[in-house]
């Protein structure tokens, strides 16, 4: 039954039938809608609830049912095909080794190159530091004159500026 045939049956309003489920928190089952719908053990309930109100309970010192309804129907679907399931499972299962396994070799490759690149520079290092020695040797054995010695001066004369007019320095385009 629907929540307007069952207001009409207790009669009530479909709002006050609502109001009920929720204020009193029944575990009610719905449609796929949305809708509640009532069995007859919900239409009992229902009864006794508005029985209680006739008689002058208020509706705060009615206790609420807290039974839990079986799920409506079609809600989860079970899975039919177990067989299928546990390829899914293996395949995935395979997927995920060959993946580790190929981050590990992508892990490797790279240390690889960086120890190359690393090997590379160590020998750049060398040779310019033989060629460094090289050059402190040559460097001690020539004289250099005494004249690298002596301050560099540069001239500190100023040259002859030309004078500009007095018009052309306030109006620095002209």
């Amino acid at each position: 039954m629907n929540t307007s045939e069952v207001a009409k049956l207790l009669g009530v309003s479909t709002s006050t039938v609502q109001r009920w489920v929720k204020q009193l928190e029944l575990p009610m089952e719905r449609n796929e809608r949305g809708h509640y719908h009532f069995n007859s053990e919900d239409i009992e309930v229902l009864k006794k609830i508005h029985e209680q109100l006739q008689n002058g309970t208020l509706i705060q010192e009615i206790t609420p049912i807290k039974e839990k309804k079986v799920p409506r129907k079609g809600a989860a679907k079970a899975v039919e095909n177990h067989h299928a399931f546990e390829d899914l499972t293996a395949k995935v299962s395979k997927l995920e080794i060959e993946l580790h396994s190929k981050a590990d070799s992508v892990a490797s490759y790279q240390l690889l190159q960086h120890r190359r690149e690393i090997e590379d520079l160590q020998s750049q290092v060398n040779e310019l530091t033989k060629q460094l020695e090289q050059f402190q040797k040559i460097l001690s054995k020539v004289n250099i004159p005494s004249q690298l010695d002596d301050p560099i001066v540069f001239d500190s004369s100023k040259g002859k500026r030309k004078k500009k007019n007095i018009v052309s320095s306030l109006f620095g385009f002209l």
